[in-house]
C-alpha cells in the first residue's frame, strides 16, 4: 500500500564561499561545513567598502610624519623666510609623493578602487582645501605675511582631512579636528612659533594618527 505519510521537500544547502572553494579545490562531494561566522565577516567587509574608503595608509602618515620632522629640524636652520619657505615647499612635494604611493600600494593590496565610489569623495572633500593652501601660501608670503603660512596650511589641511574623512575611517576626520585646533593656537601664539606648530601638526599627528590606523585598520 502507498505511504500515507507526507514526506517533507529538503532545501539543498547553500555553501559558504569558503566551503564552495573547499569543494572545487578538493573535488569531494561532500559540502564543507557551514562557517555563519565567514559570511557575516564577508557582508561586513563589502558594506565597509561600499561606505567608506579604507585605503587610508597608516604607516605612510608614520613615513610623513617622520619627514615633517625632518623638513621641520632643517627649516629652522635657515637663515630667512626665503630657504624657510623652500624647505617646507619642498616638503609638501614630497608628502604627496608619499601619499599617492602608499595609498595606491594599500588599495591595490585590498583590491579597493581609488577613484570611484568613496575614494572619489575623499578626493573632492581634500583637494579644494589644498589648492586654496598652494594658492594663499604664494599670496600671504608676497604681501609680507609669512607668520600666517603655518596656521593657513594647518588649519585648511585639516578641514580637507574633515571634509575628506568624512567618507573614511573614523579616526581620519578626528585627526583634522587636531589639526584644526593645532592651527588655532597657532594663530594666537608668536610667529615665532611657528616652525614647532608644523613639527607638532605635521610630524607628531601624522605619527601618532599612522600608527594608531595602522594597527586598527591594517597597515
Amino acid at each position: 500500500m502507498p505511504d500515507s505519510r507526507q514526506h517533507r521537500l529538503r532545501r539543498p544547502h547553500r555553501l559558504s564561499r569558503r566551503g564552495s572553494r573547499d569543494l572545487i579545490a578538493t573535488g569531494s562531494r561532500q559540502p564543507a561545513a557551514l562557517d555563519p561566522a565567514d559570511d557575516l565577516r564577508f557582508i561586513r567587509d563589502t558594506m565597509e567598502r561600499s561606505a567608506s574608503f579604507t585605503a587610508v595608509p597608516g604607516w605612510g602618515q608614520v613615513i610623513l610624519g617622520l619627514t615633517a620632522l625632518g623638513a621641520a629640524w632643517l627649516a629652522a636652520q635657515q637663515p630667512n623666510s626665503a630657504g624657510w619657505l623652500k624647505v617646507w615647499l619642498a616638503e609638501g612635494f614630497l608628502a604627496v609623493v608619499i601619499a599617492s604611493i602608499s595609498i595606491r600600494l594599500k588599495a591595490n593590496r585590498r583590491g579597493l578602487p581609488i577613484f570611484t565610489g568613496p575614494g572619489r569623495k575623499v578626493a573632492l572633500g581634500l583637494f579644494p582645501p589644498l589648492i586654496a593652501a598652494t594658492l594663499l601660501t604664494f599670496l600671504l608670503y608676497g604681501a609680507g605675511f609669512a607668520g600666517a603660512l603655518a596656521p593657513t596650511w594647518l588649519l585648511l589641511y585639516g578641514a580637507g582631512i574633515i571634509t575628506g574623512g568624512l567618507y573614511s575611517v573614523p579616526a581620519v576626520p578626528v585627526m583634522g579636528l587636531c589639526f584644526m585646533a593645532a592651527g588655532a593656537l597657532a594663530v594666537v601664539a608668536p610667529a615665532t612659533w611657528s616652525n614647532w606648530f608644523l613639527a607638532a601638526g605635521f610630524g607628531g599627528l601624522h605619527i601618532a594618527f599612522g600608527f594608531f590606523i595602522a594597527r586598527r585598520h591594517g597597515g
